[in-house]
């Protein structure tokens, strides 16, 4: 399976990826630590051939919020049958909802646990 982790976060990306290793998901996974990383990311595995299969994306980032990014991936005719989970600190209703408006086909908080997490990709994979 090919995942995109979009995450600024050191920490939260080392984690995430500990999980996605202990469960073998990590074989095959593109990291961005910015919106506009991953659209660049994106652009070039779509015209690779090579699209993820699901994208695990933050909400704060530096220059592209997770909301935006997640809009545009939507939009996009190449990007918008991919599963994206957001991966974030905020249980804000307005950021759920809105994710969800947008697509998004889970929401998790962090911290996030290997179980929770693994949940989600059984359930859309």
């Amino acid at each position: 399976m090919r995942i995109m982790l979009v995450e600024d976060s050191i920490e939260d990306a080392n984690f995430t990826q500990k999980i996605l290793k202990f469960n073998n998901l990590s074989k095959d996974l593109a990291l961005a630590a910015s919106g506009k990383e991953a659209m660049d990311a994106l652009e070039r595995l779509g015209r690779e051939g090579n699209c993820p299969d699901l994208i695990l994306l933050d909400i704060n980032l530096p220059d592209i919020s997770g909301i935006d990014l997640l809009k545009r991936i939507k939009d996009d005719a190449r990007f918008r049958n991919i599963p994206v989970v957001i991966l974030t600190g905020s249980n804000e209703d307005e950021d759920i909802q809105k994710s969800y408006d947008l697509g998004a086909s889970s929401y998790l908080v962090k911290p996030i646990s290997n179980d929770a997490l693994m949940l989600v990709v059984e359930k859309l994979f």
